[in-house]
């Protein structure tokens, strides 16, 4: 994991320490007291303003330095969670979550996509909620974040196939601007997806 250690080795936050947009959009679906998977979760942005919003918040992550800062960052704000550091197709838990937030997780192909995603599902409780945002190819246009492998990237018939077992609540490509520190900044083509597993 030295490239993601690399990453977030600066004194500032790569990311930023705001939430994602899309997720925040999310927050009618949230109540405090739902446990809740953050993967990837990095500096921890996302996974701290979870835990602002009652939910009882696991951050995992694969890189130390990532969750160093994730830690600095909750004390800033104040707020309790937990914290493990692992890789996410590795990762096995006997826990079950109300909610897995999985916010530009775009860092495998599509042999491994597949198990990356059955882990993912794997960890929500019958009626849990995955909120989930990646980039589209044509983000690759726009170079303003994310992978540069296409194959990499998502697209809406990728989604529902990886999600067949689910019910879809929302699922949706656009274009919009985004300022997500350094790493993400400016016009980009996302797509977000909300998803419910079956009781």
């Amino acid at each position: 994991m030295s490239i993601w250690n690399e990453r977030y080795a600066g004194a500032e936050y790569f990311y930023g320490t705001e939430p994602n947009a899309f997720l925040v959009s999310q927050h009618g679906l949230l109540r405090p007291g739902m446990s809740c998977l953050a993967v990837a979760d990095g500096e921890g942005r996302n996974g701290v303003w979870l835990a602002e919003q009652g939910l009882e918040v696991l951050s995992l992550d694969a890189s130390s330095v990532a969750q160093d800062k994730a830690k600095r960052l909750s004390k800033t704000r104040n707020v309790t969670m937990r914290f493990e550091q692992a890789d996410l197709l590795a990762w096995r838990s006997t826990e079950r979550f109300d909610v897995v937030a999985a916010i530009f997780i775009q860092f495998v192909g599509p042999d491994l996509r597949p198990v990356q995603f059955e882990n993912l599902k794997r960890h929500l409780k019958p009626g849990g909620l995955l909120l989930l945002q990646g980039y589209t190819p044509r983000q690759l246009d726009y170079k303003t974040g994310g992978p540069s492998q296409v194959e990499n990237l998502y697209t809406e018939t990728i989604l529902r196939e990886l999600c067949a077992d689910m019910d879809i609540l929302h699922l949706c490509e656009h274009d919009s601007v985004i300022h997500e520190g350094t790493g993400h900044s400016g016009m980009s083509a996302l797509i977000d997806l909300v998803a419910r597993t079956r009781p």
